[in-house]
């Protein structure tokens, strides 16, 4: 099938993008440089953290990784961000969530200098992001852009629907698509006749954690389908919230799970630090 968005393929490419930028910011004397802050023994969280650490090796960003106990005071959190914020050699902070329940989490993310808030997630990021003024963009968002143009579809005028509304995805989702020119309809658990609206979408972003949730009459003939959604099948296969097997062959593009979305965080996250390289 020619209409699957190889996601894997997509960010390698912003990858090597980045590591030639880094090449251009080392020749000027600046080495860009990531700090990831873990708390705690989650393993999940672990290896997000060992595959960001592993794409900055291959982009040539320098890390630095931080891992402190999952007893960590939340004032000790907030004392070593200050710490990373004070730090000029280091670019971007990334704290690993989820906390363990003794820390704020949003205390911690307002506490990371907008500058170097390379997820996106500070309430200052956010604010730049809805009212177009330069900052860091989510990475998931972002890198649902990049699928998008990079596939040869323009948003301009596309009837654009947001199945979640997430302060990760959902919500910075619609504020990037209604940048490039879409008209833009966010949908949730309050949503009547959801079903009427997504079949009317040109572009449908679909992140409601249902697995296999949207089948082919779900969705307009020629739609492209982008699902954020990472589920477990009836058989614990990973799967989206998309049917993958029946919408495929309606879709006018689409991305697989895994495979799609999955891998463009990661190679936004390196595109944002390189970004904050060059502004600090």
């Amino acid at each position: 099938m020619n209409n699957i968005i190889d996601g894997k393929k997509i960010s390698q490419d912003i990858k090597d993008e980045v590591k030639a930028e880094v090449a251009q910011l080392n020749a000027r004397g600046v080495e860009p440089c990531l700090a990831v802050v873990l708390v705690g023994d989650d393993p999940a969280s672990h290896v997000y953290v060992r595959n960001k650490i592993k794409a900055c090796d291959y982009t040539g960003i320098r890390s630095v990784s931080i891992n402190l106990p999952a007893d960590t005071e939340e004032s000790e959190l907030l004392e070593k961000v200050e710490e990373l914020n004070a730090d000029p050699s280091v670019h971007g902070i990334l704290v690993q969530l989820p906390l363990p329940p003794q820390i704020d989490e949003d205390k911690v993310i307002n506490t990371i200098d907008p500058d170097k808030d390379v997820d996106g997630f500070s309430p200052i990021s956010v604010g730049r992001l809805s009212i177009g003024l330069p900052g860091f963009k989510s990475c998931t968002p972002a890198g649902i852009i990049e699928l998008i143009k990079r596939s040869g579809v323009s948003i301009d005028g596309k009837n654009c629907v947001i199945v979640g509304r997430s302060n990760i995805v959902g919500k910075p989702m619609a504020m990037l698509l209604l940048r490039e020119n879409g008209t833009v309809t966010v949908c949730h658990s309050h949503t009547k006749d959801l079903r009427s609206i997504t079949s009317q979408a040109d572009i449908l972003v679909a992140a409601i954690g249902k697995p296999k949730y949207f089948k082919a009459d779900d969705i307009k003939e020629g739609a492209v389908v982008i699902d954020v959604g990472m589920d477990r099948d009836e058989n614990g296969k990973l799967c989206g919230d998309v049917d993958f097997e029946s919408v495929s062959n309606k879709a006018g593009y689409i991305t697989p799970v895994p495979g799609g979305v999955g891998p463009m965080t990661i190679a936004m996250l390196m595109k944002n630090c390189v970004e904050a390289a060059e502004r600090l």
